[in-house]
């Protein structure tokens, strides 16, 4: 399955923006392809301010979450892989959600199951673990 990340993160922006609060996300700057200006972060992490009045051109995929912000005054391009998003939250009180570092992909590494076929001269497969069987289950937490 397709990690949950990116879609997580767009509703909760949707939900901060529609509760008219200022949505800002914690970002890992140690992640290699994460583009925001230099010295604005502290400790590997930068907070973003992702509020519609603050940044333009908001573009939220599967992949990525790219924008134009204004540092110091200066207008920078900024890039996010989704990966390297540590959490979202609003501001005013603090709600929303951290997520688990997850490890970034390189452009030649390919996502488990999209892996082709080898043959029988390649080394064998590790056997995959058992797919669970019955329905899904949720169970509420209080």
């Amino acid at each position: 399955m397709n990690s949950s990340r990116p879609y997580l993160v767009r509703a909760l922006y949707e939900w901060i923006v529609d509760n008219e609060c200022t949505p800002h996300l914690l970002v890992t700057t140690e992640h290699p392809q994460v583009q925001v200006p230099k010295g604005y972060g502290s400790d590997g992490q930068i907070v973003l301010n992702v509020s519609p009045t603050a940044i333009r051109h908001l573009h939220m995929d599967n992949k990525a979450v790219s924008f134009e912000g204004s540092f110091g005054g200066v207008t920078h391009s900024l890039f996010v892989p989704v990966e390297a998003i540590m959490g979202i939250y609003a501001r005013e009180n603090g709600q929303g959600m951290v997520f688990e570092l997850e490890p970034a992909l390189d452009d030649d590494e390919q996502v488990a199951g999209d892996e082709p076929q080898g043959s029988d001269d390649d080394e064998p497969t590790p056997p995959q673990p058992p797919r669970p069987n019955g329905k899904p289950s949720l169970k509420v937490v209080k």
